[in-house]
């Protein structure tokens, strides 16, 4: 699911998850798309943000207990359009390479 109420672009990969289903996504992150997590900011299991770099814009993926796991940019209001772009970008990368582990 693609959001752009707020003003940048929010590209929901899993609204209903687990915390380990952040690890494994970002895990997936890591290794096929060759992404470095920058800072990570953990808050007791419920939220988690992971900054990091995808062709020269600034993103972040999210984690909230309520809400699931979504990408969007770290600058939020500041935002470009080329980041927006790369937010949809590495999003649909991102959710076929699940679809192609896990086969749904």
């Amino acid at each position: 699911m693609i959001n752009i109420e707020k003003g940048w672009t929010e590209v929901t990969i899993n609204s209903n998850c687990e915390f380990n289903d952040f690890y494994a996504i970002a895990d997936v992150l890591k290794k096929i798309f060759n992404i470095t997590f920058n800072q990570k900011l953990n808050d007791f299991n419920s939220t988690t943000y992971y900054d990091f770099e995808y062709k020269g814009s600034k993103l972040m993926i999210h984690y909230n207990i309520y809400l699931g796991i979504s990408i969007f940019p770290k600058a939020l209001k500041n935002v470009t359009v080329n980041d927006n772009d790369m937010v949809i970008e590495i999003s649909t990368l991102l959710i076929k390479e699940l679809t192609d582990i896990t086969g749904t």
